[in-house]
C-alpha cells in the first residue's frame, strides 16, 4: 500500500466541519490554511501554543480544552490528528476509518488515509506537491514552482476570465533583480509593455516574442514621447483587450507621473493596477553603503526634485527652508543644476563642507560614485563627466561608512 500513489484532490471545506486534535506546532502550521478555506474548525486539545490560543480568542475556531474521546469526529468531513499521545492518535484514526472520514496523522503517515501536500499560493494559483515519504523534496519542488510563478520566470498566462487593463509597474532603480515579485509576474503576463528609459532594460529581453514593446523613453533634455501620446497608447491598447504594463524606473508615484497616467486611465474607464517599486532615492544610496538615516547622525531625510533651478518661478521647492534642515538631503534630476542648487543651499545656511556623494546609474553595471563637498560638488561632477540618471546625497550620512 505504501508504494501506491496518493490521488490528488482539492477539498472544498467552506462551512464544513473539520476536527483538529492537538494544539502544538503541527496544528499551528496547518490551521491558517484550513481557516483560509473557510472550514468550521473544532480544535480539541488540553493545551495549545500561544498562536493557536490567539486564533481561538479571536473566534476563528472553537477550542475544547480536553483530550480526545470517542465520538469527537462525529459530523466531520476531514480530520487532522496531531496529538502527542500515540494511543489517542491511533484511536482517533480508527474512528475516522470507521466513519469514512479522511484523516491526516502527523505521527504515522502510513496509518493515515490522507496526506498533507506541500502547498503554496501565488495570485490565485494553488500549488500542492506530494513526493511520498520525502516531505523536504515536496517543499523544495513547491518552493521552486511558486517562486517561478511569482517572479515570472515560470510563465503561466491566464486564459480564462482575463481582464484587460493597465498595470503601472515600478521597475526599481535599475538592477533587474530589484523589481518586485508582482511586477515581474505582470511583465511575464503582458501583451504590451510601454517602457521608460530608466526602467530595468534587461527585463525586456526576457519577454516572449509576441509581446509588443513600445519605447516611451524620456531622455533628459532631449527628444521625448509626449505624455499625451503615452496616455493615448495605454488607453488604446487596453481598449483593444490587451494586458498592458507601463514599466517605469523606481516607483510610479515618485517623480514618475504615475498619478497623471492613473487619472487619465480612470477617466477613460480603464482598470488600473499600481505596483509600487523600490525608489531610487532610498535604494541607490543604500547600494553604495550610504544610509539616508543613521542613529546619532540623521533623524530625517528629504527627497527633492532638482529639475528646476532654485530661482525658477515654477519651482515649488522652499530651498531656504531646506538649507536650515540638519538631516539628509537627496536630490534627483539635479545634475545639470547642481551648481545653482549648492550655491543656494550654502547661501541660506547649509555648511559648505557638507559631505556629498554623487551616484550615477546606481545598482547597474555602470554605477559610479563621486565624493565631494557641497562647495565642490558641481566642479567634481563636471570633472568626472557625470550624467543623468544620478542620485545626489548631501549630509553627514555620506561619511558614516568611512568612520566605521
Amino acid at each position: 500500500m505504501s508504494d501506491t500513489p496518493a490521488y490528488p484532490v482539492g477539498l472544498r471545506l467552506s462551512g464544513r466541519r473539520v476536527v483538529v486534535l492537538g494544539g502544538g506546532t503541527v496544528a499551528q502550521r496547518r490551521l491558517p490554511a484550513l481557516l483560509a478555506a473557510g472550514a468550521d474548525l473544532l480544535l480539541i486539545a488540553p493545551a495549545v501554543t500561544p498562536s493557536v490560543e490567539a486564533m481561538a480568542e479571536a473566534g476563528e475556531l472553537t477550542w475544547e480544552r480536553r483530550p480526545f474521546r470517542d465520538g469527537d469526529l462525529a459530523g466531520a468531513w476531514y480530520a487532522l490528528i496531531a496529538t502527542d499521545d500515540p494511543a489517542a492518535n491511533a484511536a482517533a484514526s480508527a474512528e475516522a476509518e470507521a466513519h469514512r472520514i479522511w484523516a491526516v496523522r502527523s505521527d504515522d503517515a502510513e496509518a493515515a488515509t490522507a496526506w498533507t501536500p506541500a502547498t503554496g499560493r501565488s495570485e490565485g494559483v494553488t500549488v500542492a506537491v506530494l513526493t511520498g515519504r520525502d516531505p523536504r523534496r515536496s517543499a523544495a519542488v513547491r518552493d521552486a514552482i511558486v517562486e517561478g510563478l511569482r517572479e515570472g520566470t515560470l510563465v503561466a498566462p491566464r486564459h480564462r476570465a482575463r481582464t484587460a487593463g493597465v498595470a503601472l509597474v515600478g521597475g526599481g532603480p535599475g538592477d533587474p533583480d530589484l523589481i518586485t515579485v508582482r511586477g515581474r509576474r505582470l511583465l511575464a503576463e503582458a501583451d504590451v509593455v510601454i517602457a521608460d528609459r530608466l526602467g530595468p532594460r534587461d527585463l525586456l529581453d526576457e519577454l516572449p516574442p509576441h509581446v509588443e514593446v513600445i519605447d516611451a523613453a524620456k531622455i533628459p533634455y532631449g527628444r521625448a514621447m509626449a505624455q499625451e501620446a503615452i496616455n493615448s497608447a495605454l488607453i488604446a491598447h487596453a481598449r483593444a483587450g490587451k494586458s498592458v504594463v507601463r514599466l517605469k524606473g523606481g516607483d510610479p508615484f515618485v517623480f514618475g507621473r504615475g498619478m497623471e497616467e492613473a487619472e487619465q486611465l480612470a477617466e477613460a474607464g480603464i482598470a488600473v493596477t499600481v505596483v509600487p517599486g523600490i525608489s531610487s532615492p532610498l535604494s541607490v544610496p543604500a547600494a553604495v553603503g550610504i544610509p539616508v538615516t543613521h542613529r546619532g547622525v540623521a533623524h530625517e531625510f528629504t527627497v527633492v526634485s532638482g529639475h528646476l533651478a532654485p530661482d525658477d518661478p515654477r519651482s515649488l521647492v522652499n530651498w531656504e527652508a531646506l538649507a536650515r534642515l540638519r538631516g539628509t538631503l537627496v536630490l534627483m534630476m539635479a545634475v545639470e543644476r547642481l551648481g545653482a542648487i549648492a550655491e543656494t543651499l550654502i547661501r541660506h545656511g547649509r555648511a559648505a563642507d557638507s559631505p556629498v556623494a554623487i551616484v550615477q546609474e546606481g545598482t547597474t553595471a555602470n554605477e559610479r560614485r563621486v565624493d565631494a563637498t557641497l562647495a565642490t560638488a558641481a566642479e567634481a561632477a563636471e570633472a568626472e563627466a557625470i550624467r543623468p540618471p544620478a542620485i545626489i546625497v548631501v549630509g553627514d550620512v555620506v561619511s558614516v561608512a568611512r568612520r566605521r
